[in-house]
């Protein structure tokens, strides 16, 4: 009995064990490469830099050194002493990003909008089979403690080289050490070669052992070569300027990120749906210019460009329902287009009105493609601001990380707003005069009208079903930042005859005692989306005010070509927030509303101007041949031209043709009575 009893156990156990085993690497895999999602958690906020002991974080904004005086959220500024004779939007005033030493940049992490002066020692790139950011980092290069301490830790570069390579193509990364010693050669150079070709001289040179087209069937092998120069220690700051401070990688065959040049040639070259993949580098440190705080002319004026509803792609751009011939490379067409425009307008400010991204799985890195869709404005140094359209979050890049990244690019004027508001984007901008008071006078408001809604008609309510809309948290948030906009005197006289000679003394006599009184500034408002003003009707489609000289409806431009885009949804943001917003604060006969135009984009071949219920309703129309239109139906963009320091405003849009129409005052002298 007790020999079959060992017998059993022993059976059993030869069982039991193997088994055992087998389920236990089986569940090990499955949490290892499905279950386990990595957190950084609250230790991230903090890490502590190897190669120094001081506590180091990443800024929520890529962008240091600031041109003027900046504003926060709430569109307050930095004060700074103004000399004597200078305009006090042009002195440079100290931020806590100003403060910010390279010293102190975290050495193992790849951030490429951090303005890193640190230098590489060594570079190279690995293959695998495995995605490394899904958890654990399997095929990342060999080192060891001494390595780290002194040539530095490797990192990756978070961007595959073979993303368009099929699924049959291993992921290929690029992966670079960074050093703070002074006793290491740094990489000064980076030549892309191909197979038996080494550079002339091949003094200093250090070839990476495998191709950066790994793994691509019927693809010529390039390899990439870096010359490493002097230690940091013998370097002039000439040539510590000039090392190699970060790699990245562009998809497509338009403009790198800002600061980096593109190496020749692609690493994955283009072929029918596939994009030409690039190796981009910055040499030194390339901070983008920021933007001045806004300000009127001494005379008045102040001038905002609505460009809406870019959709534009990884590609150069497929046009759509045009009779323009030729037209090819759609999205660089419409960005000499933007720039032929802001040379003739010449505005103050351009107002990105949503969509600068196709989505429809065409902006599958939106990387790539934010690196291009200011270019135009860029380019001419115009301060630029931008709200989210439903197209922008398609393909995959959150709008919080999208709106890092347009931080990090040149005169960006755009906001995260608060976290505790529905949105992404939800922030003011205040026009100040161009005198010493810097008197506030225009307010700008930008809101996030979303993407889509999901309802219960979807699939278990997951699938988005109709477009969204403004939210309760968005309607608090308004109020709240009208109520803190303090009253003026208006109009408004600018503050010294010597600051401004002549238009002082024409302003004084223009204006008489008795039309004075204090109110807020005029507003303008700007979202992606028209709203849905009750179950019934949408306001931007409403019954137009009448005006009451001639009879007729206030409703200029075409409409009527597409049908109603506005939102299926409603919180009330229009009654609740816009009517309620008061030039005064107390409501009283006579008193007149903050907002006087909200500018929306979206629907393409709509670019009317209807005034509902006093607030006037204006359509940016479509400006990009990359988005749909309407053959017959030229592109068009919408400006906003504001003088008497911001009591007129009157709106026109200007043509693909050069062709100006619907020339109207809203507000001001000339403008239809309420």
């Amino acid at each position: 009995m007790a020999v079959t009893c060992a017998r059993v156990f022993r059976t059993l156990r030869s069982v039991f064990v193997p088994v055992t085993a087998v389920v236990g690497f089986s569940l090990l895999l499955t949490w290892i490469f499905v279950l386990y999602q990595p957190s950084l958690g609250p230790g991230s906020i903090q890490k502590l830099g190897w190669q120094s002991w001081e506590t180091v974080s990443l800024p929520s904004t890529p962008q240091s050194p600031v041109k003027g005086n900046t504003s926060t959220d709430l569109g307050t500024s930095i004060e700074a002493d103004v000399p004597e004779g200078t305009d006090w939007w042009n002195v440079t005033a100290p931020t806590s990003e100003d403060a910010a030493d390279s010293s102190s940049f975290p050495l193992d992490v790849w951030a490429p909008l951090l303005p890193h002066a640190t230098g590489f020692s060594e570079i190279t790139i690995t293959r695998c089979m495995l995605d490394p950011s899904f958890g654990m980092d399997l095929c990342a290069p060999k080192s060891s403690p001494e390595q780290d301490a002194i040539r530095g830790k490797w990192v990756r570069v978070k961007r595959d080289l073979n993303l368009q390579g099929g699924v049959t193509a291993p992921y290929l990364n690029i992966y670079y050490r960074r050093t703070r010693r002074m006793d290491v050669n740094l990489v000064i150079d980076l030549r892309l070669l191909p197979e038996n070709q080494e550079p002339s001289p091949p003094t200093g040179w250090r070839k990476v052992s495998m191709s950066l087209r790994s793994g691509v069937f019927r693809t010529p092998p390039l390899f990439l070569w870096y010359r490493t120069g002097k230690t940091s220690a013998d370097m002039t700051a000439e040539e510590r300027a000039s090392i190699i401070t970060e790699l990245d990688v562009l998809y497509g065959d338009d403009v790198p990120w800002y600061g980096f040049e593109k190496l020749n040639p692609p690493t994955m070259l283009p072929k029918e749906k596939v994009e030409a993949t690039w190796l981009t580098y910055r040499r030194g440190v390339k901070v983008p210019p920021r933007a001045p705080p806004l300000h009127f002319s001494r005379d008045g004026k102040f001038k905002i460009l609505q460009v809406a509803d870019l959709h534009y792609s990884v590609s150069q751009g497929v046009c759509r329902d045009t009779d323009r011939n030729p037209c090819h490379n759609s999205d660089n067409l419409t960005t000499t287009l933007v720039g032929n425009v802001l040379h003739v307008e010449k505005p103050d400010l351009v107002v990105f009105t949503g969509d600068q991204l196709n989505g429809q799985h065409t902006t599958w890195d939106p990387k790539s493609v934010l690196a291009k869709f200011a270019r135009a404005v860029t380019e001419q140094g115009i301060p630029w601001a931008a709200v989210f359209g439903n197209h922008d979050e398609e393909d995959g890049l959150k709008k919080e990380e999208q709106l890092l990244l347009m931080k990090g690019l040149p005169y960006s004027l755009v906001e995260r707003g608060p976290k505790d508001v529905h949105g992404v984007g939800n922030y003011v901008l205040k026009v100040k005069s161009a005198d010493p008071s810097k008197t506030h006078l225009l307010t700008l408001y930008f809101l996030d009208s979303g993407s889509y809604s999901k309802g219960y008609m979807s699939l278990f309510g997951l699938v988005p079903t109709a477009y969204d809309w403004i939210r309760e948290s968005q309607i608090n948030w308004f109020l709240q930042q009208s109520g803190s906009i303090k009253q003026i005197e208006r109009p408004f006289t600018p503050d010294s005859r010597k600051d401004l000679g002549h238009i002082w003394k024409e302003r004084q006599e223009q204006v008489t005692p008795n039309t004075r009184h204090l109110a807020k500034p005029n507003a303008l408002m700007f979202f992606h989306i028209p709203l849905k003003v009750s179950h019934f009707r949408p306001e931007a489609y409403a019954t137009a005010d009448t005006d009451p000289r001639t009879r007729k409806p206030l409703d200029v431009g075409t409409h009527g070509l597409e049908g109603p885009g506005n939102a299926k949804g409603s919180a009330g943001f229009f009654e609740k927030a816009v009517l309620q917003a008061q030039e005064n604060d107390h409501v009283g006969k006579g008193n007149v509303l903050e907002v006087k135009a909200i500018g929306n984009g979206h629907c393409h071949v709509t670019e009317n101007c209807r005034r509902v219920k006093g607030v006037w309703h204006c359509f940016g129309g479509g400006g990009s041949y990359s988005g749909y239109g309407k053959v017959g139906f030229d592109r068009r963009f919408r400006i906003y031209d504001i003088s008497d320091y911001g009591e007129t405003i009157r709106t026109y849009k200007r043509t693909e043709k050069d062709e100006v129409v619907d020339d109207m005052i809203l507000v001001g002298k000339g403008a239809p009575l309420l």
